[in-house]
């Protein structure tokens, strides 16, 4: 049988091994007792990438010898003693000639098994587990195998940990649910997503039953790399396995809704907990509270507040600080000045977000006596003052034009041993360029390049400005030509900053330069791209970069969708925009509405009025589409295919079933 690795291949080098004489010393005089059923739980691995070694080839199954009533030597035996020699033996031929004194199966499957479990070299795992079966003609089993194969991953030996799996079926042993957890578990935590669904997929296929646990370390880990539709797709497998979700799988998926920009799926989550008996705490409605924010959708955000108020939910210093925020953004910086100072009374105390939140919402609402009274009192009161403490004064006082107190301000921050950051010198530089003292902002700019502080793209960008407003349109010019061959920024960064200037040349240049080289990891920058390429209609381009994301395996959102479906109907395109979409549902990815109306649009425009009466039929039934406008999509879709009845039969049934 092999190892998966050369025959006679050596194992790491540690000590000199013993010679083989020390087996025998390893018993020792002692009575045999009784065996019990073992159980060795899968503990959780960490691995990286892939390696270049063979999968290691399943082998033909052997005779085994027939069972008799077993007398083991286990409490006879010195595990530690004989873990020693193991770890001293430096190829396969010297391990099975040190469990040669075994090879009558005096030794019990537990104890082989927890010698595997002890075992932290792969190799010597597998040399274990083929003397195990090729030379003591131990029974297969699955124990055994998973624990090897918790090894093989340890090492990120992948191929190898296939071969395994493959090993098993030819023995006839059927994987369980802690063989599967463990592939799935650590190929998902190494980013291999393709390859975690793939064992996913097996593991349904087997039909053993996935658990909570499980699930939801999949949708972290999804969350964690920003695939977001991937993790909408494993929480309905989750659903429809008949799993119930917890309290914290509930609210990693209104975080993940959230960030994939589906508001209202999101919003529905809450309702859902309730019906399925999982009342919605603090964190649900912290986390629906910052997605909005984070998206400016204020009064999405107030109404969910208050929400969250009627039902007696209380309130912790994170929704505080948010809801000071949004009312501030709301232009209701009363109720943030009477939400801040009721915090106390609430048995809660406020930090340095909250004193900063507050400080930006009266410098926005233009009180600035209460700003510098309350930046006075942070200081009064020894509380700690951060960067963006320091960071919203100065743009306070830019806002005043008193542009050497917001300098000032930087020596004074310099000094309590707050360093400024790249926000800061932005703002200055910003507020000296409106001021019309372009070669002080242009000075500070040129010194923090030599300084070697990292430029990032907000200071790019705000240099850029400060030029062009001058009218100094080639010095901005040369900064934007800069960045086609960034050395002292990523690519990334570039692409970012290039496509923030609307840039599209240069940003698509750089892209293609930064793909080629496999330098982009971050998704965010393929969908900046796709949106700069679809505002200037360049549709071919966008299909282009959809094509190299999903090249390097990252799972499109809905509003990526959404971009390509639009890219394809504007070059006529249907059959192909219909084959995204079909492929993307199988997928498991959640759409917006907007998606699906698209879709239908494009059906109509190609006159597929079969397709679009069987999508309207189906999202008829789908309770996460709002209806009305549903209704209203089909028919303007008839509409402008000059169908007028069917536009009005459309239009009967919205009004039948009392949609208005």
């Amino acid at each position: 049988m092999s190892l998966g690795i050369p025959p006679q291949t050596p194992f790491p080098a540690h000590s000199p091994p013993l010679p083989l004489p020390r087996a025998a010393a390893i018993l020792l005089h002692s009575h045999h007792v009784n065996i019990h059923h073992p159980h060795f739980p899968i503990l959780a691995l960490s691995s990286s990438s892939s390696t270049n070694h063979a999968r290691r080839p399943a082998a033909a199954a052997a005779p085994h010898r027939p069972r008799h009533s077993p007398v083991f030597l286990d409490h006879s035996v010195d595990m530690e003693d004989l873990l020693s020699s193991i770890h001293s033996t430096s190829d396969d031929r010297q391990l099975f000639a040190l469990m040669s004194p075994f090879k009558n199966r005096s030794l019990s499957t537990r104890f082989i098994v927890s010698l595997l479990s002890r075992e932290p070299d792969w190799r010597r795992s597998l040399a274990l587990l083929d003397w195990m079966h090729d030379e003591a003609r131990y029974t297969p089993s699955v124990f055994a195998y998973n624990v090897a194969l918790r090894n093989v991953l340890r090492a990120k030996q992948w191929e190898v940990a296939h071969g395994l799996f493959d090993e098993m079926r030819q023995r006839a042993l059927s994987p369980d649910r802690y063989t599967y957890s463990t592939l799935i578990t650590q190929f998902g935590k190494e980013g291999l997503f393709n390859d975690a669904l793939s064992w996913l997929q097996k593991m349904e296929h087997d039909r053993i039953p996935g658990d909570l646990v499980l699930y939801s370390n999949l949708i972290e880990l999804s969350r964690k790399l920003c695939d977001y539709s991937k993790a909408i797709a494993i929480f309905s497998r989750l659903k429809k396995s008949g799993i119930t979700p917890d309290l914290v799988a509930y609210n990693s998926m209104i975080n993940v809704y959230g960030k994939a920009k589906l508001f209202r799926e999101a919003r529905s989550l809450i309702d859902e907990m309730r019906q399925a008996e999982v009342m919605p705490d603090t964190v649900s409605y912290s986390t629906l509270l910052t997605m909005y924010v984070e998206n400016h959708k204020f009064l999405e955000a107030l109404s969910l507040f208050s929400d969250m108020r009627e039902t007696n939910c209380s309130l912790d210093l994170t929704s505080c600080n948010i809801m000071i925020d949004v009312y501030g953004q709301l232009d209701m910086a009363k109720e943030a000045d009477k939400l801040f100072w009721s915090m106390r009374r609430l048995g809660i105390e406020p930090n340095v977000v909250s004193y900063n939140t507050l400080l930006r919402v009266y410098g926005d609402a233009e009180l600035f006596g209460e700003a510098i009274h309350l930046f006075r009192l942070m200081q009064r009161k020894s509380i700690d003052q951060n960067v963006v403490t320091y960071n919203t004064m100065i743009m306070i006082y830019g806002k005043t034009m008193e542009h050497e107190k917001a300098n000032n301000l930087i020596q004074e921050m310099q000094s309590r041993g707050i360093e400024p950051n790249t926000i800061t010198y932005s703002t200055i530089i910003s507020i000296w360029g409106k001021a019309g003292k372009l070669d002080r902002a242009a000075m500070l700019f040129q010194k923090l390049r030599s300084s070697g502080i990292v430029i990032d793209q907000v200071l790019y960008q705000t240099m850029i400005v400060a030029y062009e407003r001058a009218g100094l349109v080639g010095h901005a010019k040369r900064l934007l030509h800069e960045l086609r061959h960034p050395s002292s920024i990523p690519r990334e960064t570039a692409i970012h900053i290039l496509a923030g200037a609307g840039r599209i040349e240069e940003a698509t240049w750089v892209f293609r330069q930064a793909a080629e080289a496999g330098e982009i990891k971050d998704i965010s920058v393929f969908e900046r791209m796709m949106s700069l390429l679809s505002k200037h209609k360049k549709y071919g381009n966008v299909v282009e970069v959809f094509e190299r994301m999903r090249e390097v395996g990252y799972f499109p959102g809905s509003t990526v969708i959404a971009l390509v479906l639009n890219a394809y109907g504007k070059m006529q395109e249907v059959e192909r925009a219909d084959g995204v979409y079909a492929e993307m549902q199988e997928e498991g990815c959640v759409f917006s509405d907007v998606v699906h109306f698209q879709m239908m649009s494009l059906y109509g425009a190609g006159r597929e009025f079969g397709k679009v009466e069987a999508l309207f039929e189906r999202l008829l039934e789908d309770p996460n589409v709002n209806k009305k406008e549903l209704y209203l999509c089909v028919a303007s879709i008839y509409d402008r295919a000059n169908r007028l009845n069917d536009a009005a039969r459309i239009m009967n049934q919205m009004s039948d079933r009392g949609i208005v």
